[in-house]
């Protein structure tokens, strides 16, 4: 696995376009999802959109369903589910985007969300701090460039979030404010790209900085809460 650290810009290596253990779209639903966002788009850049908001809006936001079983972060395993936080979101997107032939990682950073509510905040152990909050990494016309897609359109017009728009040649993140001028978002620490999910490294910090039942397998789902990362 390849990590580029903060400040510095990966190298267009052949393995941010390798199937791996988590970013599998040599699994056939993977490649198909991919294939079918992109039917009739040619250009790399074209194709990045198409599968941005594929992924954003057609996968749904569940801020409640963060585990550390590994089998869950894995691209195949988000799209059967159709549900997932930042972080398997971001991966099925890196995954997709290798699918098409773009070179595509995974950025992590911690956040602070400002609009935090109450309940999700207790599940996190009273934090509005969240740790590894996932992006993906990818490089069009020579220029790596941040996507997020976390938060579907209609998670967002719910809760008044400003959603994340994606035009191949700018950062996508979450937004500093909500539609109400709000403070929603913070960027607070980078941690760099990896060209591979770093399960183990995000799976030890989250055991050590969240209580278990952050973790827990009570099926609790987005209806029963609002955005968190």
């Amino acid at each position: 696995m390849i990590f580029t650290p903060p400040g510095q810009i990966p190298q267009a290596d052949p393995e941010y376009l390798a199937a791996t253990r988590f970013l599998d779209f040599d699994a056939p639903p993977v490649r198909s999802f991919a294939e079918a966002a992109v039917a009739g788009e040619t250009d790399p850049t074209g194709k990045a959109i198409r599968l941005f908001y594929a992924v954003r809006d057609r996968i749904r936001y569940d801020p409640f369903s963060m585990r550390l079983d590994p089998a869950t972060y894995a691209a195949s395993y988000v799209l059967a589910t159709g549900y997932g936080f930042c972080l398997p979101k971001a991966v099925l997107l890196a995954a997709t985007l290798r699918a098409v032939g773009i070179h595509a990682g995974i950025g992590l950073s911690d956040v602070v969300n400002h609009l935090t509510t109450e309940k999700l905040k207790a599940r996190m152990g009273g934090k509005t701090y969240f740790m590894h909050h996932g992006y993906a990494v990818l490089l069009l016309d020579g220029v790596w460039v941040k996507a997020a897609p976390a938060f579907n359109i209609e998670l967002c017009t719910r809760f008044g979030v400003h959603p994340t728009e994606f035009d191949g040649r700018s950062d996508a993140v979450f937004q500093e404010f909500d539609a109400s001028n709000r403070r929603h978002m913070e960027y607070v620490k980078d941690h760099g790209v990896w060209s591979d999910f770093p399960f183990e490294r995000v799976a030890a910090d989250f055991r050590a900085f969240y209580p278990p039942v952050a973790f827990g397998e009570e099926g609790e789902r987005f209806e029963d809460g609002a955005p968190v990362h």
